[in-house]
């Protein structure tokens, strides 16, 4: 129940802040924040990450659908209780997943206003899927192995 929050969560916060963006701001204003070095600034993003795929959007909505599928599949299906980080990093990329596909569907491109200038400007549901990336990192590389380990010695 709490992985499905979380996801709930996400999902709200991201559209919420698209919608304030989309409703306050002209495409490609920029306001600064910190000069140089972080500006709140709207575009919107015809493709995948970094606008890959821009003017695929069929198919871009349609891996998206199949991958947050197998990811919702698996966080409630799994019977056996999973590790912390595994359950976080999936409900992350489902998360902003589901929240980068219904700004697809509804509106057919993605808002994206969070701009470091180093960077390709992008939005809340990146990040939770980004973060959501490294937290299945983390588990791969370090929880899993002990996991399995510990499980060989029971």
């Amino acid at each position: 129940m709490l992985y499905f929050l979380i996801i709930v969560l996400l999902i709200a916060l991201d559209l919420f802040t698209k919608y304030i963006i989309k409703s306050n701001m002209d495409i490609n204003q920029s306001v600064p924040i910190i000069e140089n070095i972080f500006h709140i600034t709207y575009v919107r993003n015809y493709g995948a990450a970094f606008n890959i795929f821009e003017g695929k959007q069929t198919l871009i909505v349609m891996v998206s659908l199949i991958a947050i599928i197998i990811v919702l599949i698996y966080i409630f299906s799994k019977r056996k209780i999973q590790h912390w980080s595994l359950l976080l990093a999936l409900s992350l990329v489902a998360g902003g997943g589901i929240g980068n596909l219904i700004s697809r569907i509804t509106l057919g491109y993605v808002v994206d206003f969070l701009d470091f200038r180093i960077w390709p400007v992008f939005n809340v549901a990146d990040v939770s899927v980004c973060v959501g990336c490294g937290f299945l990192i983390l588990y791969v590389l370090y929880f899993e192995p002990r996991i399995k380990k510990s499980d060989n010695h029971v």
